[in-house]
């Protein structure tokens, strides 16, 4: 196997500690594209994103569900759908096969500084665990 790099001669390779806030366990393979995806694309000045999916009616351990709030540079002058729209285009492959729902606040870093409270996710359409009926099809009754 060929290395991927090589040294020059009399340099050594400094390996930095990840910073806990960087860091996302490997077994949310989801969650963690979704953060590199826009961190590359956005190049975000502030980067929340959070896994709901156990809001909703999947199985434990899901990553189908998902909030993001995105605060970039790239937003200035773009009205929020240009802004989702962007948001949507970085994740085009997770939103046709893995993530069912997104949720996106889109905010300039001025916007963000001056109101940096969290909207609510909109409540999920189909599947709600807290319906009684799908509750009941998630305890195996059929009711």
């Amino acid at each position: 196997m060929l290395p991927l790099f090589r040294l020059a001669p009399g340099t050594s390779l400094r390996l930095l500690p990840l910073r806990a806030s960087s860091h996302v366990p490997m077994d949310r393979p989801v969650e963690s594209t979704i953060r590199a995806k826009l961190s590359r694309a956005l190049v975000p000045t502030h980067l929340e994103v959070q896994n709901e999916s156990h809001l909703h009616a999947v199985p434990a351990g899901s990553e189908s569900h998902f909030r993001v709030v995105v605060v970039s540079r790239c937003f200035d002058g773009l009205p929020l759908v240009q802004r989702h729209r962007l948001v949507n285009e970085a994740l085009r492959e997770e939103l046709a096969s893995s993530v069912h729902a997104l949720s996106i606040q889109a905010k300039t870093p001025e916007q963000w500084s001056s109101d940096p409270s969290l909207a609510k996710s909109p409540p999920c359409m189909g599947g709600s665990k807290h319906d009684p009926g799908m509750a009941g099809r998630l305890r195996g009754d059929g009711k």
